[in-house]
């Protein structure tokens, strides 16, 4: 593979990966509008974000058992035509209803993107490459949350929140497009894999069964919930509590992106001293540290906006170390059936995040203290899982590497 070719595929795996998060972050300044335009509440929208979460999690045990039977391309295709269509009909949505009912049909074609991505990445590079693959990507994924948000806050105020569904269908079709002419199918279609629901469910339980699978993907999925729980509480933290406009909400989500992904990219040079397993069990405790001190500042109401973006910084900048890591390593064992394991793997994750998005929501009390929480508590609870899990062996490529977590 040539570095151009290498480049190529980064950028567009990284563009599919970005996708789902772009869907999600460019409309977040658009809340207050969206409400006053479809006659109901703030809150009420926040349900098209919750449908979202719910549908890309639900969506990734879908494709996974289609991309390991089809191979990678057809259902990508199938998955950013479903996105497509939904889209435009997002832009003429008359009802809050509709619009939940049309987030998650979106969320549910986006996911094809993410999916494929994972799994891709698994094909074309082998598990020794993933990590670093990964946080290549996430450089990529980062135009996601740097852009979108301070973007969309700047379409609102000029051509309001339907435009903001015009730019998502253009970069619909744009990746689509990608796809068709520069990936390859790096797996070819497997007919021996059944797509009755007893195969699929036996193929599900055999990736949990794995331990080196279910411990990391646990690690993953609960260190990363405190991000999408500060995804679904960042409007209401920064406009409503510390009371910031449209456009500075957008320049904060930016700058806070910059930590999650600027720093993912040192994980890269790391690996060439460390294993991902030291990297992860030094960042998951920094992560811990820093939930419960925030966490701590938030229940004494010491927060203030400047204090708030410092640990929310911090704890985006060690969950780049640990997210990429964590990915890699529950992967690895996966030469085969990696489409089903890289849609559980989402599944979880996202369903963690959705959990967690919920949970600041029904929470809700006019502070910082229910994002703090979940932070804390996610760390911790990924900290104790690798924890728990140390003494299991690590295999990579059939070879032994040592235990979890060390």
């Amino acid at each position: 593979m040539t570095k151009r070719t290498y480049y190529t595929y980064i950028l567009v795996l990284g563009s599919l990966t970005a996708l789902g998060p772009f869907s999600i972050d460019m409309y977040l300044p658009g809340f207050g509008d969206i409400a006053k335009s479809l006659g109901t509440s703030v809150a009420n929208v926040g349900l098209s974000l919750a449908s979202y979460f719910i549908g890309i999690s639900l969506g990734q045990l879908l494709y996974g058992p289609l991309l390991d039977r089809h191979g990678r391309k057809k259902p990508l295709y199938a998955g950013l035509a479903l996105y497509i269509a939904a889209t435009v009909v997002c832009m003429q949505a008359r009802d809050i209803n509709v619009l939940i009912v049309l987030r998650f049909i979106q969320a549910v074609g986006s996911c094809a993107a993410q999916v494929t991505a994972m799994a891709m990445v698994r094909d074309l590079f082998g598990p020794k490459e993933s990590a670093k693959v990964l946080s290549l990507l996430l450089l990529v994924l980062g135009a996601s949350p740097m852009i979108a948000p301070t973007a969309g806050g700047y379409i609102v105020v000029t051509w309001g929140w339907r435009a903001i569904f015009l730019v998502l269908l253009v970069l619909g079709v744009l990746i689509l497009a990608l796809s068709i002419f520069l990936l390859p199918d790096s797996y070819p279609p497997d007919k021996g894999f059944s797509l009755r629901p007893g195969p699929i469910v036996r193929n599900f339980l055999a990736a949990l069964a794995v331990p080196q699978f279910l411990i990391y993907v646990l690690v993953m999925a609960l260190a990363f919930s405190g991000l999408l729980a500060y995804v679904a509480g960042s409007p209401v933290i920064f406009m409503d509590i510390f009371h910031v406009d449209k456009k500075e909400y957008g320049w904060i989500f930016a700058f806070l992106a910059v930590a999650f992904i600027g720093l993912s990219q040192f994980n890269a040079l790391l690996l060439k001293r460390f294993t991902s397993q030291q990297i992860i069990r030094v960042t998951l405790i920094g992560q811990v540290v820093v939930g419960l001190v925030f966490w701590g500042f938030a229940m004494a109401g010491w927060l203030s906006l400047g204090v708030t973006i410092g640990f929310l910084f911090a704890f985006l900048g060690f969950l780049g170390f640990t997210n990429p890591n964590a990915a890699a390593l529950a992967m690895a064992p996966f030469a085969k059936n990696a489409g089903t394991a890289s849609s559980l793997l989402g599944c979880l994750q996202l369903g963690f995040g959705a959990l967690a998005s919920a949970a600041v929501s029904a929470f809700a009390d006019g502070t910082v203290r229910p994002v703090a929480a979940v932070i804390a508590g996610g760390s911790l609870l990924g900290l104790v899982v690798l924890f728990l899990g140390r003494k299991q062996p690590v295999v990579i490529d059939g070879a032994e590497l040592g235990q979890l977590g060390h």
